[in-house]
């Protein structure tokens, strides 16, 4: 038995009112201010979490009070690595030999290479499982919207981190053109030359012309508004704060926009606390940790900023043989029904048929 811990954290400032209800009352400044002066600890026990081989591991919900904002504007990098670190510590004290590192801090920095050189306890930022389940959760839903890969565009928004560079690598093989979006014109400029039909941009207007987008770009605020999508678009939001702009949800009932990395978790597991999934679900990043444990693997798996092909095959087999699997698609934090999915496809029929 290999017990875990995973750390959480607010993605934006009113997320704290969970813990301190009081705060939902506050303006986000003073809300950031209040959080800068309160320390990690344990949010709750996760318990209940068995595998299809019988394993079973406890766990931990670190909650580390730091939003996006704090970590990339307000406070010093140092700073930030020592509240992260603070976590491991934390995690140890409870018995875990594993961390996992959730939406910000699995980016912040160098991805968890500092934080894990000081962790007193193996790390790991899910991210190669993360990659995992936005793959398979394209390809499903491509199929249903009629999306033949070797006649359509494939758009990476956020081509350059670790996760957007592995989609684009391994799904790109399959898409007659593919955009790849970057903030570095550069470095985005050199992985599109590694593959054969790409073009880089660092314009998000660009993806207008794919008909398939990932997005996980490292950004606190959404960077896909209604009018960069075509009609029909599948788009795959992978990032925490998420990249889309709710106001797709409520303007493009022609698109389909799903959340990456939903996963239904084995054994009849209790979390302890709600993040706005079903229950026995959650991220993939959470999953990644979860099979480690399960499989009794206290290292360092998933760190800094490129994320192996071999790595998401391996986290594929783990997650098959505990037991974890998609659960579906989400949206905007609702389940997909089959009416969204053939609104898509008939919007995307329309748009090739003119």
């Amino acid at each position: 038995m290999t017990p875990f811990a995973f750390v959480i954290h607010p993605l934006v400032p009113r997320d704290a009112a969970q813990k301190y209800p009081f705060l939902r009352y506050l303006p986000d400044g003073w809300i950031e201010r209040l959080l800068a002066t309160k320390q990690p600890g344990v949010v709750s026990e996760i318990k209940g979490l068995q595998s299809a081989t019988g394993a079973t591991a406890p766990g931990w919900f670190i909650g580390c009070p730091m939003t996006p904002r704090m970590m990339t504007q307000t406070l010093a990098l140092e700073d930030v690595y020592e509240r992260i670190t603070e976590c491991t510590r934390i995690a140890q004290r409870e018995g875990a030999k594993i961390i996992g590192l959730g939406a910000f801090t699995s980016v912040v920095g160098d991805g968890g290479i500092t934080v894990a050189s000081r962790a007193p306890i193996a790390v790991t930022t899910g991210n190669s499982y993360t990659v995992a389940t936005a793959i398979e959760g394209i390809q499903q839903a491509a199929g249903l919207l009629g999306i033949d890969p070797a006649s359509s565009t494939l758009a990476v928004v956020g081509a350059t981190g670790s996760i957007g560079k592995t989609c684009a690598r391994i799904l790109g093989a399959d898409y007659r053109e593919v955009i790849l979006v970057g903030r570095d014109l550069a470095r985005t400029e050199a992985l599109a030359a590694e593959m054969p039909g790409a073009m880089a941009s660092t314009d998000p207007r660009d993806i207008k012309r794919a008909d398939v987008i990932v997005t996980v770009t490292s950004t606190d605020s959404a960077v896909i508004q209604p009018e960069h999508l075509r009609p029909g678009a599948l788009v795959c939001d992978v990032a925490r704060p998420r990249d889309v702009s709710v106001r797709v949800s409520r303007e493009r009932p022609d698109v389909l926009v799903i959340e990456g990395g939903v996963v239904h978790v084995p054994g009849d597991v209790d979390f302890g606390l709600s993040f706005g999934f079903p229950p026995q679900t959650a991220y993939a990043c959470m999953s990644e940790t979860m099979m480690l444990a399960l499989e009794g693997r206290a290292e360092n798996f998933t760190l800094g900023k490129d994320v192996t092909e071999a790595q998401v095959r391996e986290t594929w087999r783990l997650a098959e043989r505990h037991g974890f699997r998609l659960a579906g698609f989400r949206s905007f934090e609702r389940a997909v029904d089959s009416a969204a999915i053939d609104r898509a496809r008939s919007a995307r029929a329309k748009f090739v048929a003119a």
